[in-house]
């Protein structure tokens, strides 16, 4: 397993219950900002089984981007987070000032 991968998936997995990140801040923190995209990647190849909790990762305006391509879809994804506490608009979006974990990032 690569560094970048082993590195999002270690910090997604600290991310609290009720607690959002975007792709680019898991990217910033695994060592590559550039690589937002390659954050979703990793985390549509983990099995369904891994316990990460890849539902707490969002686009950069708390929208959840989530391709409807693979197990999860958008409405699983809000379904989860609501589970937590997390409060969306009319357009599955979230207030990130409000539900945004920084853990040391600006």
């Amino acid at each position: 397993m690569s560094e970048f991968k082993e590195n999002v998936i270690a910090y997604v997995a600290r991310v609290p219950k009720g607690k959002v990140v975007s792709y680019g801040q898991v990217a910033t923190a695994s060592g590559s900002p550039r690589a937002a995209r390659q954050v979703g990647g990793v985390l549509r190849a983990l099995p369904s089984d891994s316990g990460v909790p890849w539902w707490r990762v969002v686009n950069r305006d708390g929208y959840l981007s989530i391709k409807g391509n693979w197990e999860a879809s958008k409405e699983l994804q809000k379904q989860l987070l609501e589970k937590e506490g997390v409060v969306f608009d009319d357009n599955f979006t979230i207030d990130m000032k409000r539900f945004g974990f920084r853990d040391g990032l600006k």
